[in-house]
C-alpha cells in the first residue's frame, strides 16, 4: 500500500499542475491612448538656459540653491506623508504574500491527551484510571483549478505596484512642495531687500524735505507726504517678516521637523532658472507615477473580473490526516496504532438569485471606470505639461516687457526727484514716480517667481527622475 501511494504522487502533482494552468476571465492588456508626436507648445518654445539632459536623480540641483541641496534629500527620509505612503506600500506587499499562500497546502499538527476515571464496577480502584492520546498530522488544500487564487495574487500584486507608484508620486509631490516653499522664501527675501532699499531711499528723501521745510521753501504737505510714504514702506517691510516665518515653518514640516527648528538665513541670490528638456508626449506614460497608479489600478480591476467569473465553477478541497491514536496511552507511536484518512469535497452553487452574474457585471463596470480614470489621468498629464510650457513661454515674454518697465520706472523716479529739487514739480510727483518704481520692481520679482515655480511644476509634471521601470522589480 505504501509503494502504491508513492507511485501516485507524481501523477497527482502532474494533474494538479495541468489543471492549475486554467485561469478563467480576461487576460489584461493595457488600453491604447492617443498621443501627439510633440507638445503643441514646443513649437517655437525656447527654454531659458542650457542643460546637458533631462532631470536625473537630484533634479533640484539644477536650481543651484544651497538650501534646496541641503533639504531635498531629507524629504525621502523624514517627511511624514512619504512615511505614511511607504507604510501603505509595505502593507500591500504583505497582502501579496497572504494571497500567494492560498496556492499551497495548509499543514498542521494536532495532539491530545485524556486522563479519565472509569465508573465500571469490573475495575478496581487501582485500575479505574484510563490514559489515552492522539498525535496526528493534518493537510488541507484547495487546488486552484480555475485560477481564482492566481487572479487574486495578480490583483494584489497590481495593487502593491500601484502603492509603489503612489509612494513615488508622494515623494515627488513633497519634493516639489519643498522646492516651491524655498522659491517663495527666496522671492520673499528679495522683496524684503527691495523694501529695505526703498525705505533707505525714503529716509533720504525725508531728510532732504525736512531741511527744506525748516527753511520754509516747501509746502507743509510735502513733509507729511514724505513721512507717510516712509511709514507705509516700513509697515510693508514688517508684514513680509510674517510671510517669511510661515515659509520657514512650512519648510521645516516638509522635512519632518518641528516648525521653527530650522534656521534659514536670508540669501541675496535667487535660484537659477534651468532648462528642462521635455521629450515627446508618449514618454509621459512611462515617466509619470500618477499615470502608473491609474494603470496598475486598471490591471487590478481586470483581475477582479476573473475572480468574479471563477465563482461559477465548483470549489474542490482535499484533506488528509495521518498519525497515531491509542488508549491506553502507552505505546502511542507503535505501528499498530497508526491511523490515516483522506478525503475530497466538491461544492457548487446551483442557484444564487443572480448574485454571481451581478458580481461579474459590477467587476466589469469597475474595470470600465478604471479605464476611463486612466485615460483621464493621461489627458490631465498632457494638459499639465502644455500649461507649464505655455506659462513659461508667456512669462519669458512678460519678463522682457517688465524689465523695460523697471528701467523706465527707475529713470522716471530719478528725474522726478531731480525736478523736485529744481523746484519744477511738487513732491506728489516724486511720490508717485517712486511708488511706480516699487510696484514695477515687485511685479518683476513676481514674474521671476512664477517662472521658477512653473519650472518646478514642469519637472513634477514630467515625472521628475521616476520611470515605469521602477515597478519591474515588483512584477
Amino acid at each position: 500500500m505504501k509503494n502504491r501511494r508513492h507511485s501516485l504522487r507524481p501523477l497527482g502533482l502532474a494533474l494538479s499542475l495541468l489543471l492549475g494552468g486554467c485561469m478563467v476571465g480576461p487576460d489584461y492588456h493595457r488600453p491604447a491612448v492617443t498621443t501627439r508626436p510633440r507638445y503643441h507648445e514646443m513649437a517655437g518654445w525656447q527654454p531659458a538656459a542650457p542643460a546637458a539632459g533631462a532631470p536625473k536623480g537630484a533634479w533640484w540641483k539644477a536650481f543651484n540653491d544651497p538650501l534646496l541641496d541641503r533639504l531635498e534629500p531629507m524629504v525621502a527620509t523624514a517627511n511624514q506623508t512619504v512615511a505614511q505612503s511607504y507604510a501603505n506600500y509595505r502593507a500591500a506587499l504583505a497582502e501579496v504574500r497572504i494571497a500567494r499562500s492560498a496556492l499551497f497546502p495548509t499543514i498542521g499538527i494536532d495532539s491530545s491527551g485524556t486522563r479519565a476515571r472509569t465508573t465500571s464496577a469490573t475495575y478496581s480502584a487501582r485500575h479505574g484510571i484510563n490514559n489515552s492520546g492522539t498525535l496526528e498530522g493534518e493537510l488541507s488544500w484547495s487546488p486552484d483549478f480555475w485560477g481564482k487564487t492566481r487572479r487574486s495574487i495578480e490583483q494584489n500584486k497590481a495593487t502593491a505596484e500601484a502603492d509603489k507608484a503612489t509612494l513615488a508620486n508622494t515623494l515627488l509631490t513633497e519634493q516639489v512642495a519643498l522646492a516651491t516653499a524655498v522659491i517663495d522664501l527666496r522671492i520673499n527675501d528679495a522683496d524684503i531687500a527691495l523694501l529695505q532699499q526703498t525705505v533707505a531711499a525714503y529716509r533720504n528723501y525725508l531728510a532732504v524735505i525736512a531741511d527744506q521745510d525748516q527753511a520754509g521753501t516747501i509746502a507743509p504737505s510735502d513733509l507729511i507726504t514724505a513721512r507717510t510714504q516712509l511709514e507705509s514702506a516700513q509697515a510693508s517691510l514688517i508684514q513680509l517678516g510674517m510671510a517669511r516665518a510661515q515659509y520657514s515653518h512650512a519648510i521645516a514640516v516638509l522635512v519632518g521637523r518641528n516648525p521653527g527648528d530650522i534656521d534659514i538665513p536670508p540669501l541675496a541670490a535667487l535660484p537659477q532658472l534651468p532648462r528642462i528638456p521635455v521629450g515627446v508626449p508618449s514618454a509621459l506614460l512611462q515617466r509619470r507615477p500618477d499615470i502608473a497608479v491609474a494603470e496598475r489600478d486598471m490591471a487590478a480591476a481586470n483581475e477582479a473580473i476573473g475572480i468574479a467569473i471563477a465563482a461559477y465553477y465548483p470549489t474542490i478541497s482535499l484533506s488528509a490526516v495521518d498519525g497515531f491514536s491509542q488508549s491506553p496511552l502507552a505505546g502511542l507511536l507503535k505501528l499498530a496504532n497508526h491511523v490515516w484518512s483522506a478525503g475530497a469535497q466538491v461544492s457548487e452553487t446551483l442557484l444564487d438569485g443572480g448574485e454571481r452574474s451581478g458580481s461579474v457585471a459590477a467587476a466589469k463596470a469597475s474595470y470600465d471606470a478604471s479605464v476611463a480614470a486612466y485615460r483621464g489621468t493621461v489627458l490631465g498629464a498632457f494638459q499639465d505639461v502644455e500649461d507649464d510650457l505655455s506659462n513659461l513661454r508667456i512669462l519669458e515674454q512678460q519678463l522682457q516687457a517688465q524689465e523695460a518697465v523697471v528701467n523706465d520706472a527707475r529713470r522716471g523716479a530719478e528725474i522726478a526727484f531731480n525736478e523736485y529739487q529744481a523746484g519744477t514739480v511738487d513732491y506728489t510727483t516724486v511720490a508717485t514716480a517712486r511708488t511706480t518704481q516699487l510696484v514695477a520692481e515687485q511685479n518683476r520679482l513676481s514674474v521671476i517667481q512664477n517662472r521658477l515655480l512653473d519650472t518646478v511644476n514642469l519637472i513634477g509634471d514630467l515625472g521628475g527622475d521616476w520611470s515605469e521601470s521602477s515597478l519591474e522589480s515588483s512584477r
